[in-house]
């Protein structure tokens, strides 16, 4: 099993929007960077990511979320009137896609990306390397764990 770190903006699409969608489930859409999309074409059915808050007064991961459906075309790159419409992707051709992420859980405890940065354990966690800012990541199983275990809450094995 792969494990997933997937950023959004908390006033765009926050955790606790997923939780509220109906059957707690999203379409994962909107990436536009072409390392990110092909993370998601590799995404599996059952596989856990963590949701990070970027890009707000404190970022860091709010939960985890599981992958219910793996990669299909993004409609919205075909949507004029869309954020993230591009006129070379066509439902002929599509050139970014996306995943369905469900709601797992919350964490008890909020882990900020300070915390994150102060714990040596995760110094080789993708996220904390300078320089990278994508928005759909691979996370080592030791990493995921550890940000769990920060954060209060215990996989199902």
């Amino acid at each position: 099993m792969n494990y997933w770190l997937m950023k959004s903006e908390p006033d765009v699409f926050s955790f606790s929007d997923l939780k509220k969608r109906p059957r707690q489930t999203e379409p994962w859409n909107g990436v536009r960077n072409y390392q990110a999309r092909n993370f998601m074409q590799s995404m599996e059915i059952g596989e856990l990511g963590l949701f990070y808050h970027s890009n707000c007064p404190e970022p860091g991961i709010a939960g985890v979320m599981k992958i219910s459906r793996t990669a299909y075309p993004d409609a919205t790159s075909w949507d004029p009137q869309s954020d993230y419409f591009d006129p070379k992707s066509t439902p002929d051709h599509p050139r970014w896609f996306m995943v369905d992420v469900t709601y797992q859980a919350r964490f008890p405890r909020f882990v900020s990306l300070a915390k994150m940065k102060s714990m040596p354990e995760l110094e080789e966690l993708l996220t904390l390397r300078r320089g990278n800012r994508l928005s759909v990541m691979p996370v080592e199983k030791k990493h995921f764990d550890i940000i769990c275990r920060e954060g209060g809450w215990k996989a199902p094995e």
